[in-house]
């Protein structure tokens, strides 16, 4: 059942930061960057095993803000991304900062729910500061990096800007996943498992963003195609009376 659950889940949050795209344009993706940044550091405290390997329910989020910056930078430019990438730190660390004020509270005798806050949120700053530290680094090496493999394939392809985007959006990504990996595992759980462990999890981890990786790909060309077919922030009811 989880394995049905999180590919499901793939399609639809993908397939969201498209509908973003086309109805709200640049401003669409921005937003599903706060939205997406803060609920994956609530989805990461929840683990779950799938395809038989324990792994955070946050993946998928966290994944789909690598989708949202290689989008902007492919068609909005690299200041853009970069822009992207700032509003996810910010609300990152906003959520931390609002979440952890909520335990300083001395809740009335009615309340029921402190106790389930409490529980859930005192005990995991470090995971979330980690969260976000690594969202930081590994973002803007995302942005760098699509720019750097599109110059090369820029200059591969004799100028032509549209070749190979298979390639950059998978090379920024891939490397910055991996740097993703190795950075939030061993930051956030060094010290509570052995090495071998961590290792496991670093591994099991790498072989989900590969797969989230590889499937973000359509997405990013359907995208650009949207853009160039001038697509972009229509409302739904100009999609039905075109249909019509």
């Amino acid at each position: 059942m989880n394995e049905i659950l999180l590919v499901a889940s793939l399609f639809v949050i993908y397939g969201c930061v498209l509908l973003a795209y086309r109805l709200f344009g640049k401003s669409g993706l921005y937003c599903f960057t706060a939205i997406a940044t803060i609920t994956a550091n609530i989805e990461v405290l929840i683990m779950v095993k799938a395809f038989g390997m324990e792994q955070t329910l946050g993946n998928i989020l966290f994944a789909s803000t690598f989708l949202v910056t290689d989008i902007i930078s492919e068609i909005e430019g690299k200041k853009a991304a970069k822009k992207a990438v700032n509003i996810g730190i910010f609300t990152s660390v906003f959520f931390i900062i609002v979440s952890q004020s909520w335990l300083l509270y001395h809740p009335a005798a009615s309340d029921w729910a402190q106790p389930a806050i409490r529980e859930i949120f005192s005990n995991t700053p470090r995971l979330m500061l980690v969260s976000v530290l690594v969202y930081a680094i590994c973002q803007r090496f995302d942005v760098w990096a699509y720019h750097k493999w599109w110059a090369l394939t820029k200059k591969r392809f004799h100028g032509d800007s549209r070749r190979a985007l298979w390639l950059r959006n998978n090379g920024s990504t891939m490397i910055s996943q991996l740097l993703n990996t190795i950075l939030y595992t061993f930051g956030a759980f060094w010290g509570m498992y052995e090495l071998p462990t961590l290792i496991s999890i670093a591994l099991s981890s790498y072989e989900i963003f590969i797969v989230t990786s590889i499937a973000d790909t359509p997405f990013v060309y359907l995208a650009r195609r949207m853009h160039e077919k001038g697509l972009v922030e229509k409302s739904l009811l100009y999609f039905f009376r075109s249909a019509r």
